[in-house]
């Protein structure tokens, strides 16, 4: 497993946005201070999950970087255009758009101002997409490699050798989530019986825990002891089922530990608050570089979650078993894949 620094370390390769210092404010900051505006995805700030990670990045940059910074969370897809477009007519230096739904938003508002510096989370790129203008930077992560490694330590840890999968909406993104998670439960239990579920095809679907709820209980009554949701809020349903049942669940983007402290296995990580943090971080210093950056296991962008709080969880050498993977990953000596098997 990979610390949290690992990721700056591939934010300042890739974007050339430090000489040093590992993601901490330098002597090179401009006085004047750096004007970020950021519009949250669905599920908004509160989730304790994707936005929530963005906005810690956002509010790091605010306390240490003396980033001046303003937040929408928008309702419908007229909602996020519109506050990508306000913000970048209202002076900021960055706008950030949190989710791969902003994708199409982003690209034609960069084109309409390209004195302003804009950032994707989630940046889907499609066959014979071109790619972004120079002032948008895509920030991608392999989410299939995080998802692998959760998934090996479900197969692990499943003592009904079955296992469950709850994603939000069905997407081509979460379908990462999907077929890693999926590949690393086979990987260390290849008689595992995996059961497949999303709370729907809307973006609604990842604000929804009263789905969440329904579909983790049905999953449990089927005989599944451990459930790793990819669904924002949704989420929150599967661990208010996790703890009527009795049984495990994995979080995602976010340690969710303190979702359910009696049930959380692990999480699947992916350090955004990192990736925003620095790509302010990038302007401030006059080091932003449009284009595409990802991060996976060997970047540290995704990772898991072990510690004394859910070690007890784990049976004996599992750990080992899921740190030899990552090493493997990490190495390229092992390929996960992108779309469901």
């Amino acid at each position: 497993m990979f610390g949290r620094q690992a990721i700056a370390v591939g934010v300042v390769v890739n974007l050339l946005l430090l000489a040093a210092g590992l993601g901490r404010p330098s002597a090179e900051v401009a006085s004047d201070r750096v004007r970020v505006g950021l519009v949250f995805d669905v599920g908004g700030l509160g989730d304790k999950s994707f936005n929530d990670a963005a906005h810690i990045g956002l509010v790091r940059a605010e306390e240490t970087l003396d980033a001046q910074i303003s937040t929408v969370e928008p309702g419908d897809g007229s909602d996020r255009e519109s506050a990508l477009r306000q913000l970048a007519a209202a002076g900021n230096d960055l706008v950030i758009g949190v989710g791969f739904i902003f994708t199409d938003d982003i690209r034609r508002i960069a084109g309409e101002f390209p004195d302003v510096k804009f950032a994707c989370v989630d940046f889907s790129v499609g066959p014979g997409d071109p790619p972004p203008p120079p002032n948008l930077l895509g920030l991608r992560f392999r989410e299939e490699e995080g998802s692998f490694l959760v998934g090996a330590a479900a197969g692990l840890a499943s003592k009904t050798g079955k296992v469950g999968f709850i994603g939000g909406m069905m997407i081509p993104l979460i379908q990462k989530f999907e077929a890693g998670y999926v590949d690393g439960v086979r990987a260390v239990c290849p008689t595992c019986e995996v059961s497949i579920a999303y709370a729907g095809t809307e973006p609604k679907a990842f604000a929804d825990p009263t789905t969440g709820k329904e579909l983790a209980l049905a999953q449990y009554g089927r005989g599944a002891d451990v459930i790793f949701h990819a669904s924002g809020k949704t989420g929150a349903g599967v661990f208010v089922a996790a703890r009527e049942k009795g049984k495990m669940a994995i979080g995602v983007d976010a340690d969710q530990f303190h979702e359910a402290p009696c049930c959380v296995l692990t999480s699947m990580v992916k350090d955004v608050d990192v990736a925003v943090y620095d790509t302010v971080l990038a302007v401030a210093t006059d080091k932003f570089k449009g284009g595409l950056s990802e991060f996976g296991v060997k970047e540290g962008g995704v990772r898991y979650v072990f510690d004394d709080r859910n070690a007890a969880m784990w049976p004996d050498g599992a750990r080992e078993r899921v740190e030899a993977l990552s090493a493997e990953i990490a190495a390229g000596l092992r390929t996960v894949p992108t779309v469901p098997q």
